[in-house]
């Protein structure tokens, strides 16, 4: 079977609490700073707000990367893994193209966890995508782009293929 990537924009209303409390960390984070500064001074306060909000999180975590079953010593790094299921990554950009996004989905593939999200603090409001691993052979969801956090994000959760 196929990995299949689904791109998460709008949630169910079952919630999801951990990417909830994630994208909030991140909004208050986003309202603090607004946009401008290096990613490392948005990762260093997405670690304080994380770590006041009680989120489980380890930074810069190196992810191992299998090839026919063997590991390599190649690594991808992770800006967090919250939780120890959702991989973080952080960008700080005016504008992003899909190769951004594609670091979260190799990320999501190298790894067994299905949930990814990808956070852009560069823009005048936050940018953020819900990115979900499918381990069936049926076609991703479609998604809007990515959101914008010009309001509190809905309590909702992540859906998954099966």
């Amino acid at each position: 079977m196929n990995p299949q990537i689904s791109q998460i924009s709008q949630i169910g209303s079952e919630g999801d609490p951990r990417t909830y409390a994630i994208i909030g960390a991140a909004m208050e984070v986003h309202r603090e700073l607004g946009g401008g500064f290096l990613e490392s001074v948005y990762q260093e306060a997405l670690a304080f707000e994380l770590a006041a909000r009680d989120v489980p999180y380890r930074r810069e975590v190196a992810l191992p990367i299998l090839y026919k079953g063997r590991e390599l010593d190649a690594r991808f790094r992770a800006d967090f893994v919250c939780f120890d299921a959702v991989i973080v990554e952080l960008k700080a950009l005016g504008d992003v193209s899909g190769r951004e996004r594609v670091q979260v989905i190799n990320y999501l593939k190298a790894t067994s966890l299905e949930v990814g999200l990808f956070i852009n603090f560069g823009a005048s409001s936050l940018k953020y995508e819900r990115l979900v691993l499918t381990k069936d052979n049926r076609s991703p969801q479609s998604a809007e782009s990515a959101k914008s956090a010009d309001s509190v994000p809905p309590k909702t959760g992540v859906h998954r293929r099966r």
